[in-house]
Order: structure tokens, then C-alpha cells, then sequence
């Protein structure tokens, strides 16, 4: 459907909020922060906030002025970069830019997951599997890429007459890549299915990453093949929270009209054995990712899952960069480990914002952080924060305290 005159006029008034906010000299300096933190330089530690789930209290539907979907979701995104500037003072980088992406897709694994909902509107759904034996693996397929340049070509020619006097409109493939074997496995026989198969069937197991990883290289190729692949060493989201600005990618002999994995950021990750030894998530995890992000010019590693005593093997990665430290890693003993090797990417507890506000436990528990992690290479990622209790202060409050700490250092 066309965008109505209204809709029109309320999107270009936003796109201009953007486009002022985006000038500001604080956004180059930023910019210029996480290009020194991301090639390892002294820099302060640096803030990324990201509301994920409690986006729907910060910014509910209900806020929203266009009526169509499509218009809908354009201006969600428009308001959520003025909610940054306005309200989240972490060191997020609005861009004077519209990014309008390829319209990519893929015919999947071969098997679908099936999941018992819950009855609660945002509970936990359980795992139904659709992998029962090792039989099951004979059906899983190899996805195949598909790229539609008609609707590619019509969703950017419609951005350009939208917003391109505004902003800068750039058309990107696939720019965030990240490896989640496990997590698929996992969708198809269930998690405590999976466990069970680290010691009752460890070949069907193998058998299945070793499938995936396959599906995954196979995947790279063909974006590759159809020249999909598109830098990442800008805003683009990389690993589990940090951001991609860099200047050391591309690679100096890149081909701008053909980008490969050398020219790229990749990340993996396999929060799901959270609980698992060191040796049992190299075997059945690590081992398989770390050929797939070895052809990537640089990587991340890590989730929510503890990395504390995993590390050994986490930095055997080629080209490993960035470490996510999750909120129940040992800091102290991480800090020790990494040093000023590494990005120190660290996932601080977002149950923080959710019952009583106490900002003196915020506090101490950022600082403690800090503290220890003194001459490491430290960013701060407040994610995966699915409720603020309908507070969307606490956001501000709790970015606010960081900043104070990290002037006082």
C-alpha cells in the first residue's frame, strides 16, 4: 500500500529529529571511542544499553501514530533512536543513515521446531521434539539462499523517496553473522534431550554438528557466491552486545563491489551449555564453531553463558576479539585471564532493574566491575532485559550511575 500523505509528513518529521540528533559532534566522538576500544587502544570503559524486551514499556504500540504495519515499524524505529539520545545516555552511535536490507531468505533445515506454549502472554515456552533418533538426522537439508532483487530493489527505491534528502539510504546484505549450532540442535530435540546425548549418544551428537556446521559453511558460500555478504565495521550489532566500528577491516586488498569473510566480524556461541565442563563444550561445541569463524577477519565469542572457566579454550578462536562475560562469570577471575588481550564484553545482571530500585547495590555492583577489571578493555552491555517493571526511568537511572563511576576512574 502506498504511505499516506499523514504518514508521510510524521516519518520525514522523525527522519529529521534523526538526521539532527546524528550531527551532533558527540556521535563522531563516540564513533571514534569504539574504533580505538574495538582494535584494543586505552579508552574509558564503554556503555551499549539494550532494552530487548522492556522496549514495549519504553515504547508501547499504543505510542505509535501510523496505522499500516509497514509504516508502523519505521516509525518505531525512528522513535527508538530519539528514546536513545533522549533518555538512555549510553555511548550508542545514532547514524545519519537508512539502512534498507536484501531482502534474504533460505529454505531452512529440513525440519521445523515445535514448541508447547505457555499460557502466560511472555512465560516459557517448553520444547516438543521433532528429532527422536538418529534416524531423524536423515531428514535435515542443507539450506539454500535465496535473494529477491525485485522486492529489494522496490523496498529501496521506496526509502530513497521517503527519507533520501534526509539520510543517508544504504542498501546491506547479510551483515551480522553469528554461528548458533547448538541452538538449533537443540530447537529440533530438546535441551534435555541434548544432555542425555552428550552420554548416551555422543556419535549422534557429533553427527548432527557436524551436519550443521557443514549447513552453515554451505550458507557463507552462497552469500558469498551471490555477493551478499556486506561490511560490518560500522554499527552493525556484533556478538552478543558489542558494535562493529573498526578500521582494521576491510582488509587492505579488499574488492568494495565483492566482500568475503575476511573482510568481516563473526561471532558464535553456545549459551546452552551453560552448565556443561570445559572439555564437553570444546568437544561438542567449540571445536565446530571455531572452523566456521576461522575464515572471518575478526570474532567474538559467548552469551549467557559462564565463560570463566572456559576460557583456555574460547581463546584458542582464530582472530578472537571480543569475550562476552556473562552476569554469572567470575569477573575478577575473567579480568585476570583477558587483560588488555581482548574486548572484556561484559553482560552486567539486568534483574537489577526489576522489583525494588536500589541504586546503592547498582552501584557497588558496577563498581566492584570496575574495579578489577582495571587495564582490561572493558564495555558494559546491559541486555537482555525483558521487563523494567514499567519503569523506563530505571534505564537511565541505572546508565546515569555508570557514567558517574566511570568519570571517577
Amino acid at each position: 500500500m502506498p504511505i499516506t500523505p499523514k504518514e508521510r509528513a510524521l516519518l520525514r518529521d522523525l527522519a529529521k529529529q534523526v538526521a539532527e540528533i546524528a550531527g551532533l559532534p558527540i556521535m563522531a566522538e563516540r564513533k571514534e571511542l569504539w574504533k580505538r576500544h574495538n582494535r584494543l587502544q586505552p579508552v574509558h570503559p564503554l556503555i551499549l544499553v539494550f532494552p530487548e524486551g522492556a522496549w514495549r514499556e519504553l515504547l508501547p504500540e499504543d505510542m505509535l501514530s501510523c496505522q499500516d504495519e509497514r509504516t508502523r515499524k519505521m516509525e518505531w524505529t525512528l522513535r527508538s533512536r530519539i528514546y536513545y539520545h533522549e533518555h538512555i545516555h549510553d555511548d550508542t552511535v545514532i547514524e545519519k543513515e537508512w539502512i534498507v536490507p536484501k531482502v534474504v531468505t533460505n529454505s531452512g533445515w529440513g525440519l521445523e521446531p515445535k514448541h508447547i506454549p505457555s499460557p502466560a502472554a511472555t512465560g516459557a515456552w517448553a520444547f516438543d521434539p521433532v528429532i527422536h533418533t538418529p534416524e531423524d538426522l536423515k531428514k535435515l537439508r542443507f539450506p539454500e539462499v535465496h535473494y529477491d532483487a525485485p522486492s529489494t530493489q522496490r523496498d529501496l527505491a521506496e526509502a530513497q523517496d521517503l527519507f533520501g534528502d534526509i539520510l543517508d539510504v544504504k542498501l546491506k546484505g547479510i551483515s551480522h553473522v553469528s554461528f548458533h549450532l547448538m541452538r538449533i540442535y537443540i530447537d529440533l530435540r530438546g535441551l534435555d534431550q541434548m544432555m542425555w546425548d552428550m552420554y548416551d549418544h555422543p556419535a549422534m551428537l557429533h553427527e548432527a554438528m557436524s551436519f550443521l556446521e557443514e549447513g552453515y559453511r554451505r550458507l557463507i558460500q552462497q552469500y558469498e557466491a551471490l555477493n551478499l555478504l556486506s561490511l560490518n565495521n560500522d554499527g552493525t550489532y556484533h556478538s552478543s552486545g558489542g558494535v562493529g566500528y573498526t578500521d582494521e577491516l576491510p582488509r587492505a586488498d579488499y574488492d568494495p563491489s565483492h566482500i568475503h569473510p575476511g573482510d568481516m566480524w563473526a561471532s558464535a556461541e553456545s549459551q546452552e551449555l551453560a552448565q556443561v565442563s570445559p572439555a564437553m563444550h570444546a568437544e561438542f561445541a567449540l571445536q565446530y564453531e571455531k572452523r566456521l569463524l576461522e575464515p572471518f577477519g575478526l570474532a567474538g565469542y559467548g552469551c549467557c553463558e559462564n565463560l570463566t572457566h572456559k576460557l583456555d579454550y574460547v581463546l584458542t578462536i582464530p582472530h578472537i576479539r571480543r569475550i562476552s562475560i556473562s552476569p554469572f562469570a567470575n569477573v575478577d577471575a575473567c579480568a585476570e585471564e583477558l587483560q588488555d588481550r581482548y574486548i572484556f564484553s561484559w553482560k552486567p545482571h539486568p534483574a537489577h532493574l526489576v522489583g525494588s530500585w536500589d541504586a546503592g547495590r547498582v552501584r557497588a555492583y558496577i563498581k566492584h566491575t570496575l574495579d578489577v577489571t582495571k587495564g582490561c578493555v572493558l564495555e558494559m552491555i546491559l541486555k537482555d532485559t525483558h521487563t523494567c517493571d514499567n519503569h523506563p526511568e530505571r534505564f537511565t537511572w541505572w546508565t546515569d550511575i555508570a557514567r558517574e563511576l566511570i568519570a571517577d576512574l
